[in-house]
Parts: structure tokens; C-alpha cells; sequence
């Protein structure tokens, strides 16, 4: 039964993620905005929607290495995993917003946090700066998109959809999101609680592929659609919604506490990946991960997989 459902998830998570490429567009094009805020922004929050419930779901049942493990295993998903398969499927050409901006402040997001951790709880306060932090990017990235279009540095194509027709097609792939990620999750947690493997285990690698599955999805059928800009700010706006977002949402609701495990290791292997990103990205004018840089990502996360599980089970 468990295989069932893992897989009715998977396939509910392809059919959201290509409404949710198709929505996010659309309302670009209305309101006059890059697809890569797009992706930044509406198509990130919709994507981190499964990390969001899990992690709220652990806190309020006392289950902290839900909460913290599945974010911070979820951005190694993201940045190793899923933009390493997006990568190899079509090489991604780097805006240079990506690398000078929306890079900087997703790393300066991994270190914040790692401050925060390092008495082993996130605090109220803490969460509650997340959060203000979050929407100051929000609204940064889409003032600035909108003056470039305003003065015709960027185009911006008519929308294939109408606003209602783009809101509601966004709304109905978020829904598919939730629930595909859910059914996904609960299939994969129950096959490997089977075997006996921890909570710790569980959160880092099997819920938070699972909870990944959505950025996966949208940036494969993204590039797929040759929307590249809103593959890889898929992945770094989901990485910023899911520390400043989700964690901070998270922490105002109920102090989340640390597992020691990610405070002494996997926030290291995230902040290395960060870097390697950095550099695929360069230089400023021609970045481009290609097909080897996708592989290289891959490999770093079947790595990470080894080690984790390597005399933890």
C-alpha cells in the first residue's frame, strides 16, 4: 500500500508542477514582473508549501527533527539534487540578478541561521526576524522587476491566461502540491520505518526528497519550457521561503529546537553547495551550469546520502 501511494504522489506532483509553471507565467506577464521573480516569489511559496506543513505538523507534536531536519535536507535536495537534474535535462543559462543578488542573500539566510542555531534552539525573536527578512526580499525583488519593465530593460510577453484564469491555475497547483507531496511523504516514511531507520534519517533524506518533489517537478518542466530563469529561482527562492519562511514561521508558533547532528554537520554540507553553486554560476555576464556542473551536483548528493546513512541505521 505504501508503494501505492508514493507513486499516486509522484505523479500528482508532476501534473501540479507543470499548472504551476503554466499560472506563474501567465501572472508574470500581467503584472509586468521577470519569470525569475516569479519563480523567486509565487512559484517558490507554492513549491515550499509541503516543507511548511511537515515542518508546523512536527513542532505542535514535538517532533524537532521533523521540523528542522526536512528544511535544511530539503535545500540540499534543492541545490544538489534538483537543480542537478534540471542541469543535465537542459543546460541553465545564470541571470545576473541570480548571482549578485538572490545568491548573497540565500547564503547570508544559511549563515543567519547557523548564528541562531548554535545554543541549539530557534527562538521566537529569531523566527519573528525570519520572517520581517522574507518579506523585505519579496518586496525588493518584485519593486525592482517592475521598475526594469517600466523602463523597458526588460521584456515582458502578453499572458496566455487571464488574471483570474492565471490566480486560480496557481491555487488548484498549490492544492496538487500539498497533497501529492503528503501522499508522496507518507509512502516513503512508511517503506522505511519498515527497515528501522531514524527520525533524524527519515527527515533529512526520504521526507525532504519527498517534500523537494515539487521543486523538482517545476524546475524540470520549467527548463523543459525553456523558462530556465524560473528553474533556478525555483530553487533559490525555495531555499530563502524555506529557512526565513517556513523555520521562522515555524519558531513564532513554538521554539523549535536543534538536533545536533545538523547544528555539527548537514548545515556545513549546505553552505559547501552553496559555494560550489556560486561558482557554477560564474562569471557574471555568461554563467551557465551545464550538463557536467548537473552531474557534479548529483554525485555531491548521493555523497551526502552515503554519509548520513553510512552506520546510522
Amino acid at each position: 500500500m505504501d508503494y501505492l501511494i508514493l507513486i499516486i504522489g509522484f505523479v500528482v506532483l508532476l501534473v501540479s508542477g507543470d499548472f504551476l509553471v503554466r499560472g506563474g507565467v501567465s501572472l508574470a506577464r500581467h503584472f509586468r514582473i521577470s519569470t525569475l521573480v516569479v519563480g523567486l516569489t509565487v512559484v517558490s511559496l507554492g513549491t515550499s508549501a509541503p516543507e511548511l506543513m511537515v515542518s508546523l505538523k512536527a513542532a505542535l507534536t514535538n517532533q524537532a527533527d521533523f521540523a528542522t531536519g526536512t528544511v535544511i535536507g530539503s535545500n540540499i535536495s534543492n541545490i544538489a539534487l534538483v537543480l542537478g537534474l534540471t542541469a543535465i535535462v537542459l543546460p541553465l543559462a545564470v541571470n545576473r540578478r541570480s548571482t549578485i543578488i538572490d545568491w548573497p542573500i540565500m547564503f547570508g539566510a544559511v549563515v543567519l541561521f547557523f548564528l541562531f542555531i548554535v545554543d541549539h534552539e530557534l527562538a521566537r525573536v529569531e523566527g519573528l526576524i525570519f520572517v520581517f527578512l522574507l518579506a523585505g526580499f519579496i518586496f525588493f525583488s518584485i519593486y525592482q522587476s517592475r521598475r526594469k519593465s517600466s523602463s523597458n530593460q526588460e521584456e515582458v510577453l502578453p499572458a496566455k491566461y487571464s488574471l483570474w484564469l492565471s490566480l486560480l491555475i496557481i491555487l488548484v497547483a498549490i492544492i496538487g502540491l500539498r497533497f501529492g507531496a503528503n501522499w508522496l511523504v507518507k509512502g516513503a516514511s512508511g517503506i522505511a520505518k519498515s527497515f528501522g531507520i531514524s527520525d533524524y534519517l527519515i527527515s533529512v533524506s526520504i521526507i525532504a526528497f519527498g517534500t523537494s518533489v515539487p521543486e523538482l517537478a517545476t524546475s524540470l518542466i520549467a527548463a523543459v519550457k525553456r523558462e530556465t530563469d524560473i528553474s533556478i529561482g525555483n530553487i533559490i527562492g525555495s531555499n530563502l521561503f524555506n529557512i526565513l519562511g517556513i523555520l521562522g514561521v515555524t519558531a513564532l508558533i513554538k521554539p523549535i529546537s536543534v538536533n545536533d547532528q545538523i547544528l555539527e554537520f548537514d548545515i556545513y554540507w549546505l553552505a559547501a553547495l552553496c559555494f560550489l553553486l556560486l561558482f557554477m554560476m560564474l562569471p557574471l555576464k555568461s554563467g551557465r551550469i551545464n550538463r557536467w556542473n548537473g552531474v557534479i551536483l548529483v554525485v555531491s548528493y548521493l555523497i551526502y546520502l552515503m554519509v548520513i546513512f553510512s552506520g546510522k541505521l
